[in-house]
């Protein structure tokens, strides 16, 4: 249910896109729709996670900047960004504390020792690096019909690819059962 609730704004801003032709309309409503996702968390899980206050901030930033100076270009880089902070939490957090942020999320579905959490940690790191990279690579070599198509399927396979390539590391070195697949 969380995961359809995420995807929903980006869902709606790219309806809206083709819809309407016009990325400043359909920003508003990606904000609108995020809007909408932050108070829906909120009903549902009686707070807000770290992880959406920091996706709306930066999209009320870079989506308000694209609006206020009628610039395309701010909401290219909004993507980017979340995907490079998220990057650099992986990294610094468990840097600067010793405390393995996924390990944090995700350590009580799944027990794993600490140098596995170390690997996933840091390749979760490298996967939102280069989505964050993928991102500005099309949004500044394709035209913005392909940027904003991609916006809604490459950004959910690039995360189905990694879920895969996570899952199949853990099986291969025997964390997982056959079963858990």
């Amino acid at each position: 249910m969380k995961q359809i609730i995420e995807y929903l704004p980006i869902i709606i801003f790219t309806i809206t896109y083709f819809y309407t032709r016009d990325i400043f309309f359909a920003t508003l409503i990606l904000l609108i729709g995020l809007f909408i996702q932050v108070c829906l968390e909120y009903l549902i899980e009686k707070k807000v996670s770290k992880k959406t206050k920091i996706v709306f901030g930066i999209s009320l930033l870079f989506g308000g900047s694209t609006l206020f100076f009628r610039n395309e270009e701010f909401l290219f880089w909004r993507p980017t960004v979340i995907n490079w902070i998220f990057s650099i939490l992986l990294l610094s957090v468990e840097f600067f504390s010793g405390t393995n942020l996924l390990k944090m999320i995700m350590g009580k579905t799944i027990i794993l020792p600490d140098n596995v959490w170390k690997k996933l940690s840091r390749g979760w790191s490298l996967g939102f690096f280069i989505s964050g990279l993928l991102n500005i690579i099309i949004a500044y070599n394709f035209t913005l019909d392909v940027w904003v198509s991609y916006k809604l399927f490459g950004g959910f396979l690039i995360t189905l690819t990694y879920i895969v390539i996570m899952m199949i590391f853990l099986w291969r070195g025997g964390y997982l059962n056959k079963t858990e697949l």
